[in-house]
């Protein structure tokens, strides 16, 4: 039993969920690789259903894990603006095969 649980903390999909496990994250890069740089307002107008809290710990996460961008400009009223890293890239091929998934088997 101890060694099947130690396999599973090495799993490739368990490491891949720790990362972007969470109903928002994934519908945060779709949303920067659509529009390759985006502003916080921009990204909360596109998840409504988002609290101010929610979106600002996933982008923070986001970040740690080297996926996203953040870049801050030191002006009135303050800018920022987010994209996705070389790493970040990566999942796009991820990205749209669930979109293709999801338009398929969507009931509409």
């Amino acid at each position: 039993m101890e060694h099947n649980e130690k396999e599973g903390l090495n799993c490739p999909i368990n490491y891949t969920l720790s990362i972007l496990g969470g109903k928002w994250k994934w519908a945060i890069l779709w949303l920067i690789s659509s529009n390759e740089v985006i502003r916080y307002g921009r990204l909360k107008e596109n998840l409504p259903s988002i609290a101010h809290k929610t979106l600002s710990q996933q982008l923070k996460e986001l970040e740690i894990n080297d996926l996203i961008h953040r870049e801050q400009y030191n002006q009135v009223p303050p800018k920022v603006e987010y994209s996705l890293t070389d790493k970040g890239k990566t999942l796009i091929p991820i990205l749209k095969l669930m979109s293709h998934w999801g338009n398929k088997y969507q009931v509409k």
